[in-house]
């Protein structure tokens, strides 16, 4: 049997696509998963050393490691309306023009160096505050206790942070949505090129026929998603994954090949990916 070293994070999304594979409650088609679960930020860290042979990753991770692996068709994030929110610590307060070079320099919480949710913070307000990296899960309650100036807030916490006292500055994913007319990438799946095409192939199938057992039934993997999530109630977890499992979940297609395009070519306007980067490649196997 061929050994899968798979990681995945801990989000809602992923442990409803990956419930029937993380349970063996599909074929497994002769392959062994040992499986991680964690943090997004620590899935792009381990990838960039070397780990894992498939990974979910931020697609700002993914450009940089265009090279070394290919994008799967199913498992992505990508849709209208999924962008992480731009909050404030104070309600109408925006990050100012060259603010990080004042005595008092305003700071941004980000869920981490090579996530797409910095990515967009580095596209749309560059050279505005301080960023500081934290776990996701530590933003809405570093504002609250006034640690940071603003954070850019995703997963379940785009449902939640109006219960916290904050202050909403932009949804970043409307402004992806506004200049490029395309659905937002933020996440997807990579397979090494190291693997044989036809390990990544019987990977892939596994992960569609994953994603199809729980579409078919919505209440299969609700025990497998309230294992790991940082929100417990149902309703909140169900919208998480309204908001992030779609058709492009199933396939990317040529629209989620246009969205990497276009994230790639900004990536690289401002220089968070080198110029003449390889482009990602979507798995195709005949």
């Amino acid at each position: 049997m061929t050994r899968i070293h798979l990681g995945i994070s801990t989000c809602p999304n992923d442990t409803f696509a990956f419930h029937g594979l993380m349970t063996h409650s599909v074929d497994w088609r002769g392959l062994t998963f040992d499986i991680e679960l964690i943090d997004i930020q620590q899935l792009n860290d381990r990838l960039f050393l070397g780990d894992f042979d498939v990974a979910k990753t931020s697609f700002h991770a993914a450009l940089l490691l265009a090279d070394k692996t290919v994008v799967l068709p199913s498992g992505s994030a990508l849709g209208f309306g999924v962008g992480p929110l731009l909050l404030s610590a104070c309600a109408g307060e925006r990050p100012e023009n060259n603010n990080q070079v004042t005595l008092c320099p305003q700071v941004t919480l980000c869920p981490g160096q090579h996530t797409t949710a910095a990515l967009l913070f580095q596209l749309f307000h560059a050279h505005t505050t301080l960023v500081r990296h934290v776990v996701f899960s530590d933003i809405m309650p570093d504002l609250k206790h006034g640690k940071a100036d603003f954070g850019v807030c995703i997963h379940e916490g785009r449902f939640t942070w109006q219960n916290e006292g904050l202050g909403l500055v932009e949804d970043l994913g409307t402004r992806w949505e506004q200049e490029t007319s395309c659905p937002l990438p933020l996440g997807g799946i990579i397979a090494r090129r190291t693997l044989d095409p036809e390990t990544i192939a019987n990977v892939q199938a596994v992960i569609h026929d994953s994603l199809q057992l729980s579409l078919s039934d919505r209440n299969l993997p609700l025990p497998t998603m309230r294992k790991y999530a940082q929100e417990f109630e149902d309703d909140v977890l169900m919208k998480h994954v309204d908001l992030y499992v779609n058709d492009w979940t199933t396939n990317l297609g040529d629209v989620g090949k246009n969205a990497l395009r276009q994230l790639s070519t900004r990536a690289q306007s401002i220089g968070l990916v080198p110029a003449g980067s390889a482009e990602l490649e979507i798995f195709n196997y005949l």
